[in-house]
């Protein structure tokens, strides 16, 4: 009689990590909790920073004294994004106090008035106008900012998506704007485009990379070289745009995660 085998079922990834809290001292006698996540694909040491806290990410054969040294050799890294974050935590949206709001790139002045509903737009001149009701709550004004980051996004979407839609097999089925703490966009099986609200805080050559980088999924569904071929193809300053979002790409999560309050 033949013996079926059946393949055994993959692990899934999130089972095969270790994560552990634990306490860390810095430089200046503060101290820290810190996530250390031991991960069978890793292939280096990493040490990363962001609004969840602070991560340092092992390969499984790393010793916990070579975590230690490399936490030292990156101590004042560390402080400096852990300063960061704390300041852009501190620029939170204030109700008739907040004088701008990041846009696009730039810093944009802000009005304050007292109106019957809540809703955040241009004026006649071109500047961003808030207008709240004296009855309005914090979430009030939160959401109508998300509103406004959105509808923003979609005008984005509308100047820039049409020339890039040549020569793909189909377009996407839809667009989302959410809050990502990593990645800055997405293509789902359905053919769905997520981008990462905090693109409209960045300069619009990254938002229009982002997209391009996301709609060139649909034509490579990986990051291999034929991938990065057509990436090229629509947009040859891809770099610089992947550089800017590498160096900038953490303040902007945690000044939108301000603005919006968690």
């Amino acid at each position: 009689m033949r013996r079926l085998l059946r393949r055994p079922q993959a692990v899934p990834r999130a089972a095969a990590l270790r994560r552990e809290w634990v306490d860390v001292a810095l430089a200046d006698g503060g101290r820290i909790p810190l996530l250390r996540v031991r991960d069978p694909r890793a292939r280096r040491i990493k040490l990363s920073v962001d609004e969840r806290g602070v991560r340092l990410t092992l390969p499984p054969r790393a010793s916990l004294a070579a975590a230690d040294r490399f936490l030292h050799e990156h101590g004042d890294w560390l402080r400096r994004q852990l300063d960061l974050q704390a300041a852009h935590a501190a620029r939170g949206l204030i109700v008739g106090q907040t004088a701008t709001l990041p846009l696009l790139g730039e810093e944009m002045p802000l009005t304050w008035r007292r109106a019957r509903a809540t809703r955040l737009d241009f004026d006649a001149q071109g500047r961003l106008d808030f207008q709240v009701p004296a009855s309005a709550g914090q979430a009030a004004v939160q959401r109508a900012l998300r509103d406004f980051y959105e509808a923003r996004g979609r005008a984005e979407l509308g100047r820039r998506l049409p020339r890039h839609l040549p020569g793909l097999p189909r377009a996407p089925r839809r667009f989302l704007f959410k809050r990502t703490t990593g990645q800055w966009g997405s293509l789902a099986p359905d053919a769905s485009l997520s981008l990462d609200l905090a693109l409209l805080l960045a300069r619009p050559s990254a938002f229009e990379y982002v997209l391009v980088h996301e709609l060139c999924h649909l034509l490579q569904a990986n990051h291999s070289p034929r991938f990065w071929r057509e990436v090229e193809a629509r947009f040859p300053d891809w770099r610089d745009e992947r550089d800017y979002l590498r160096r900038e790409g953490r303040a902007m999560k945690a000044r939108l995660r301000a603005l919006l309050a968690g």
